[in-house]
């Protein structure tokens, strides 16, 4: 049995990224920068107005002062319009600015009588005027390789014309979970069965890791059906095993993978709960074996699985976010092995979510964050801690 570090360095150096693909922008939300990207122009591009107003000289306009209207700047076409003493142009929002207009006065602050304007307030130089390049400019990083594309940067490289952006490849991924006693839901159950809850699991899981569920299916506990269910997943880039990676009779997960000629790597982690944990590769496909109880099979794939699919797809942060929060109750690990604890982060503080055990689904359900207990560990209520989210 290895540590928890132990064996996620052995997998993040056994996994390299995947090949770089061209996507559209349109496409590419929440994929992984393959290439760093920089702006091409500035923003704004050119002097414009912040608000729908007057473009002016700044020194005209004391309170009282009259200027006459000689034009129109809407938002569109530069119409190379000039301002002089004592003129002014109507502008509108995003409108460029005429050449000699060093301010805008809001629309708010003047008295229209025909063709001039009467001025109501004080007005200084660059009042309400968008500045060429103020909020990026030209050759400035936008994106880096490895960040995380979300909306926002997708909207930035849009403002910069790029159609398209090249991201890290794609990871597909079969699952398989084992045992003679799962049914699948909505089939009718037999005394003795239990649901599969695990498959549903772990394909949203991998959904929510950018990764593609390219198939995921039940296997009972025999060898052969075992092995040919493993021979066709190989051609993925993962291969995910639920169930069957104990030593009880049943549990055939590790003799198949050796008889297939797999190298096992990882075989028991010290972490609570999942430690019955493998990790090995079939071919070019990475296997990860996670135990069987669905809590036990969620913390696995969080702690090993999901940073694997990360750095595959070329993702520089590997790590679940980790907030600061309040301990509502006092925690002690007297085991072997760290824990990690359910629960319920919200408001600033963290509260255990019911039963702590590795079937406990319902707790699991009621959760958004985890907890890491180190060995002989004590915590006590409303101490800091740092805990990790994913919902």
């Amino acid at each position: 049995m290895i540590s928890e570090a132990e064996a996620r360095a052995k997998i993040l150096e056994a996994v390299r990224p995947l090949p770089p693909r061209k996507m559209s922008i349109w496409q590419a939300l929440d994929h992984f920068a393959a290439e760093d990207y920089f702006a091409r122009l500035p923003l704004p591009m050119f002097d414009n107005s912040a608000m729908d107003g007057y473009a002016v000289i700044a020194s005209d306009c004391k309170k009282v002062a009259r200027l006459r209207v000689i034009g129109e700047q809407p938002a569109g076409v530069d119409r190379k319009l000039r301002v002089s003493n004592g003129k002014a142009i109507r502008i509108f929002t995003g409108a460029p600015m005429p050449a000699g207009a060093d301010a805008v006065v809001m629309q708010e602050d003047v008295t229209r009588e025909g063709d001039e304007i009467v001025i109501n307030v004080d007005v200084e130089v660059d009042q309400f005027l968008r500045k060429r390049g103020c909020d990026l400019g030209e050759g400035q990083k936008i994106l880096g390789k490895g960040d995380r594309i979300v909306a926002t940067k997708l909207a930035l490289l849009a403002s910069q014309g790029f159609a398209q952006v090249s991201v890290g490849g794609e990871v597909r991924a079969a699952i398989i979970s084992t045992g003679d006693e799962l049914a699948k839901p909505g089939e009718k159950i037999q005394p003795g069965q239990i649901y599969d809850s695990n498959s549903v699991l772990l394909q949203s899981l991998l959904k929510r890791s950018g990764a593609v569920a390219a198939s995921a299916g039940n296997c009972s506990d025999d060898s052969d059906s075992l092995r040919a269910a493993m021979q066709s997943a190989a051609k993925n880039e993962i291969l995910i095993v639920s169930g069957g990676v104990s030593v009880g009779e049943h549990d055939l997960v590790q003799s198949t993978l050796r008889d297939l000629g797999a190298e096992i790597d990882i075989w028991r982690v010290a972490i609570k709960p999942g430690k019955p944990f493998l990790f090995g590769q079939l071919g070019r496909c990475f296997v990860f074996g996670l135990p069987g109880n669905p809590v036990s099979a969620f913390v696995t794939f969080l702690q090993f699985v999901r940073p694997a699919i990360l750095r595959m797809m070329g993702a520089n942060n590997l790590d679940l976010p980790k907030i600061p929060a309040k301990l509502t109750v006092d925690l002690i690990n007297n085991g072997e092995r760290a824990h990690y604890i359910r629960g319920k982060c919200e408001n600033g503080n963290f509260a255990p979510i019911g039963r702590q055990e590795s079937h406990a689904l319902f707790g699991l359900s009621q959760s958004n964050a985890l907890l890491r207990v180190e060995t002989g560990e004590s915590l006590t209520a409303g101490e800091t801690v740092d805990v990790q989210i994913w919902e």
